[in-house]
């Protein structure tokens, strides 16, 4: 039975205003094998319990079998608790992840069940329309517009997974090769941190190029109890994993404020590796230096601080953008000059970006492994070392083209 069945992976907890919508999509699926949906309710108070077991008659009426668990303890254990319980008492050989307060196309089951078959060993996504429409209108544009290459260049970007966890479906076997979920409860990023586990095993990533998801969003999302700081931390110490081993010595952008936090956020081993910061800003060149006050070495770290022309990669690139509101692009010609041996051909940028909108196109730019936007916001394309291409672009506004006084503006 196992082999021939795909379950439907559903963590609930007081979800009683969506509940409903939700199963309907799962009755309305137009996958012609064999499905099941597997519930866990952790302990909701609300009538959620009344919901799933009216839509249980109805599913298994369809062909639809339903396994329901749970608690009723006085307190959830956590979205990471309820996924991995709902995976235990499921019996597919593939896992199909939702959320209670989402809704599936019809035809979500079928495709992704067809990709994940083709990429055994990958964690396939899905576009997604956002509800309500305009709700984090840059973060849904970023989801739903990677590229295959960027699914995986941008994995150390400020908004998490490149493919969301509400659109996931893969294989029991790779999940369990993984898995499990971290059970740490609220506050805890537990699909980013199965996100990285699946990367450091050498896991693909896949997105079907239709949107099969109503992702919603409301105050109640359980996203929101994840602290900026907690992804921050779990950011840089991936960095710190897959990047930075690579490299004896590297340059932070930006001698501002977000790049004096990446440099406290390393290690004293990765703190080290950094020869400089770089910045366009003449009062922190002119500075000399930074002091790193609260280390520990005597004496204290004393890092210089260069003009960006001067700098020399790699680079960690940690930037704010805002929107400077150019109407039109500018001209090809104005557009910035990377330091002196910032050529095509090997160089590796690595970009942590805070929040802030952006417009531009950087045109001759080096490779770039990894660039960050914030939460909810675009980042530009990402151009892959290994398959270099001519140009990245800006997600938002393809047809920008910053030039070198707009670069001075974005520079935080």
């Amino acid at each position: 039975m196992r082999h021939h069945t795909r379950s439907i992976i559903l963590p609930v907890h007081n979800a009683e205003p969506w509940l409903d919508e939700c199963l309907r999509s799962v009755l309305q699926q137009d996958f012609e094998g064999t499905m099941e949906l597997s519930v866990f309710n952790d302990a909701s108070k609300d009538k959620s319990g009344a919901i799933i077991e009216k839509w249980r008659v109805k599913l298994e009426d369809s062909g639809v079998h339903v396994i329901i668990g749970g608690h009723d303890s006085l307190s959830p254990r956590g979205v990471g608790y309820s996924k991995n319980q709902a995976v235990a008492q499921s019996s597919g050989s593939y896992l199909c992840f939702l959320d209670s307060d989402d809704v599936m196309m019809p035809q979500r089951v079928r495709l992704q069940h067809q990709a994940a078959v083709q990429h055994p060993s990958s964690i396939v996504g899905c576009r997604v329309r956002r509800d309500p429409p305009n709700s984090t209108e840059r973060y849904t544009r970023w989801i739903n517009q990677l590229t295959p290459e960027q699914l995986l260049t941008q994995v150390f970007t400020a908004n998490g997974p490149t493919v969301i966890m509400p659109t996931w479906f893969c294989s029991r076997a790779w999940f369990s090769h993984v898995g499990p979920f971290d059970e740490g409860g609220q506050g805890v990023p537990e699909d980013l941190l199965f996100f990285y586990e699946h990367l450091r095993k050498g896991g693909g990533v896949v997105r079907v190029d239709q949107s099969l998801l109503l992702y919603r969003y409301h105050p109640r999302a359980a996203t929101h109890s994840v602290l900026e700081t907690t992804i921050w931390t779990h950011r840089v110490r991936f960095l710190e994993e897959q990047a930075l081993p690579r490299w004896a010595a590297f340059t932070i952008w930006n001698a501002g404020k977000q790049g004096r936090r990446l440099y406290r956020s390393l290690t004293a081993a990765s703190q080290r590796k950094v020869v400089a910061f770089c910045d366009v800003d003449e009062n922190k060149i002119r500075k000399g230096f930074y002091c790193h006050e609260d280390s520990q070495e005597r004496p204290k770290p004393r890092i210089p601080i260069l003009h960006f022309r001067a700098a020399r990669p790699p680079f960690v690139i940690c930037v704010k953008l805002v929107d400077t509101g150019h109407p039109q692009p500018l001209a090809l010609e104005e557009a910035p000059q990377w330091p002196p041996g910032a050529r095509r051909g090997g160089t590796e940028l690595y970009l942590l970006l805070p929040p802030g909108p952006h417009r531009g196109r950087l045109r001759g730019q080096p490779e770039v492994v990894a660039l960050a936007g914030g939460p909810g916001l675009p980042s530009l394309q990402l151009t892959d070392p290994r398959q270099p291409l001519p140009e990245a672009t800006c997600s938002l506004h393809p047809q920008c083209i910053p030039g070198q006084q707009e670069l001075c503006e974005l520079q935080a």
